[in-house]
Formats: C-alpha cells, sequence, structure tokens
C-alpha cells in the first residue's frame, strides 16, 4: 500500500456494481467499511460499468461518509475457468492478447437478453456481444454509444467479440497487438485471418 497527499493505494474485489444506481462497493481487504466506488470514478477510467468479483485497484480516501475511491488505477476480470461461451474455442482464448483491438461504439446492449452489437470504426458490419463475453472481460453492461476496444473473431453467424475493453485500449493497442515476440509465421496467419475478418 502506497500512501499520497491523504490518499491510499489499495486493491479489493468489486461487491457490487450497478449503473443504473451508479453506483457500488468495493470489499476493504483491510477489513473495516467497504469502499464507495462512483460511476463517475469509474467513467474517468473509461468504463461505464465492472463486473461483480472484479479485482480493482483504486486511490481512495476516507471522508464524512465513509471510504470512497477517488481513481480507478486497474481492473482484473473476475477469475474464471474455460472459454467465455461456446462460440470461441480455446485456440481462441489461448492467443486472445495476439488479435488486433479495434476501436468501436456499442450499438445497443440489452443485459437481460444477454447479447447486442457493436460497430468497428471504419467497418460497417455489426459485432456480436455476448455477455459471458464481457463479465470475461470485467464488463457488467454496456450502454448505447459507449466507445470501447474490442478483440474480434470470425463466429458461426458472423462476427463477435472474444474479448471488450477499455477505449483507451483499443486505440493504444490496435497498432502494436501483433508485434508480440515469439510469433514468427503464427503471427502472419492471425494477420491474414483478421484481414478475412475486417473485410
Amino acid at each position: 500500500m502506497t500512501e499520497e497527499k491523504g490518499l491510499k493505494l489499495v486493491s479489493g474485489l468489486v461487491k457490487w456494481f450497478d449503473p443504473a444506481k451508479g453506483y457500488g462497493f468495493i470489499l476493504n481487504e483491510e477489513g473495516g467499511a467497504d469502499i464507495l466506488l462512483h460511476a463517475n470514478v469509474l467513467r474517468n477510467f473509461g468504463r461505464s460499468s465492472v463486473a461483480d468479483q472484479s479485482r480493482v485497484t483504486v486511490w481512495m480516501q476516507p471522508t464524512q461518509r465513509g471510504l470512497q475511491a477517488t481513481e480507478v488505477v486497474s481492473i482484473e476480470p473476475p477469475l474464471s475457468e474455460g472459454a467465455p461461451i461456446a462460440d470461441l474455442d480455446n485456440g481462441v482464448i489461448e492467443h486472445l492478447e495476439t488479435l488486433p483491438l479495434h476501436p468501436a461504439r456499442v450499438k445497443w446492449f440489452d443485459k437481460a437478453k444477454g447479447f447486442g452489437f457493436a460497430n468497428i470504426f471504419g467497418h460497417p458490419d455489426d459485432v456480436f456481444l455476448h455477455v459471458e463475453v464481457l463479465r470475461h472481460s470485467g464488463f457488467a453492461d454496456l450502454t448505447i454509444g459507449e466507445a470501447i476496444g474490442i478483440r474480434v473473431v470470425e463466429g458461426p453467424r458472423g462476427l463477435m467479440a472474444a474479448q471488450v475493453t477499455s477505449w483507451d485500449r483499443g486505440t493504444e493497442q490496435g497498432a502494436r497487438s501483433l508485434d508480440a515476440p515469439g510469433l514468427g509465421d503464427q503471427a502472419q496467419e492471425i494477420k491474414d485471418f483478421i484481414t478475412h475478418v475486417a473485410e
């Protein structure tokens, strides 16, 4: 833990977060009161929601109303096993970080139905968004028009997101994602595949 100007850097699991209410709570790993996580603080990190049981690192400060997060430093998705959905095979999951990260906008998403669609900038095709992919990516929900980053694969019914990230990751990492060391010939195969997906 680090302290700076009355703030303390802490990590904990998200107890719950409700985008409709505009807030949620982080379990305080040091014991004591839970830490309030306000939607504005989350939005400053580039997110509109966070999945329950995600591990977050935040700058926290005590206030008259209790402990409050002032800045989100990082979010790690909840721990899970296996592929998020049946349409994503283990090969995709194992090499997820090698797929290009595209900037996109949410066309619509219905949490109750469990799916929605997004559009990659510069490409007219819809990309399917599954609620389990969101959860495995650390999101609980998405709003219409929300800017996100997505890694895309060709699914049995068309383009689908294999991972969702915050907008800033989609814009800064999109061009570098296939430069990972040790990929060799596999990198070219993935580039060829993604070229096909984007067409």
